[in-house]
């Protein structure tokens, strides 16, 4: 019996909420720092893998599914980042694929990893570090905190408070300018971490209710009609939720270029 069925014998609401809770230990959530850490470190392998088997005249194919990546997300920068800065395309690069790994994950069966982590006695194991709202706003908050740098380092300290005081209604309304340019400041990390989070735990919702259809059932005449509809539920999301995870990603990196892009503009372009 998988960790799900065993947690599961109060109903639904109960399998659920199991899934839905981190391994917890001393107020961190081990699973969550666990696999980004371990997913940033199989990017690591990949490029230090890409590195070492560079071939110039007859790429393998590896290397030129890397390059076209490669070549996907400087296109990206070039149409959406002014001027030029040695960082963002790395930092592009590196925020796309650690959030497409990330939410990867969800593609894994749902009572696959927690089911192995049950049998080494561990009660609650998420494998998605992008449904811990905490990644989310975590990232958005590093990225927050580079604009936040590059807008003092291009406009000044002073370029950049005279941003809040002037725009956008000019010198007679310096109160509501201060406002307005708080609140749409403020909005940047908070869109950017809970645009991530809310899609990717809503497809986790979605993949854990598909799972309920036949949690617990027995071998009976009802199993045979709802397991095929099961497995015909899960493929279709699956291939959709491809999508939507690398959508995540793609979105996530764009609007990191769009706000860096924004803080290196001086202040009368603003």
């Amino acid at each position: 019996m998988s960790a799900a069925e065993q947690s599961s014998g109060g109903g639904s609401v109960e399998y659920i909420q199991h899934h839905l809770a981190n391994l917890n230990v001393g107020g961190f959530n081990i699973d969550t720092i666990g696999w980004s850490l371990f997913l940033a470190g199989v990017i690591l392998f990949m490029a230090h893998k890409v590195r070492s088997n560079l071939q110039a005249g007859t790429p393998g194919p590896f290397q030129n599914f890397v390059e076209m990546i490669l070549e996907f997300v400087s296109t990206q920068v070039k149409d959406s980042f002014p001027g030029h800065n040695p960082l963002i395309a790395p930092l592009a690069l590196t925020v796309f694929l650690w959030v497409w790994l990330m939410n990867f994950m969800d593609l894994i069966p749902v009572d696959l990893l927690p089911a192995i982590a049950h049998g080494v006695g561990i009660e609650h194991f998420k494998v998605v570090p992008t449904t811990d709202l905490n990644t989310a706003l975590a990232m958005a908050l590093v990225i927050f905190g580079l604009t936040l740098y590059y807008n003092i380092k291009v406009k000044g300290l002073g370029g950049y408070l005279k941003m809040f005081l002037f725009h956008p209604f000019g010198k007679y309304a310096i109160p509501a300018n201060i406002v307005m340019t708080g609140i749409e400041e403020l909005a940047k990390p908070l869109s950017l971490g809970l645009r991530l989070f809310g899609n990717m735990f809503a497809g986790e919702l979605v993949f854990l209710l598909i799972a309920l259809m036949t949690l617990g059932a027995t071998l009976s005449a009802g199993l045979l009609i709802w397991f095929p509809l099961q497995v015909v539920l899960d493929l279709v999301w699956l291939m959709f939720h491809i999508l939507v995870i690398t959508l995540q990603a793609f979105i996530f990196m764009v609007l990191t270029i769009v706000y860096l892009g924004m803080a290196h503009q001086k202040a009368d372009e603003h």
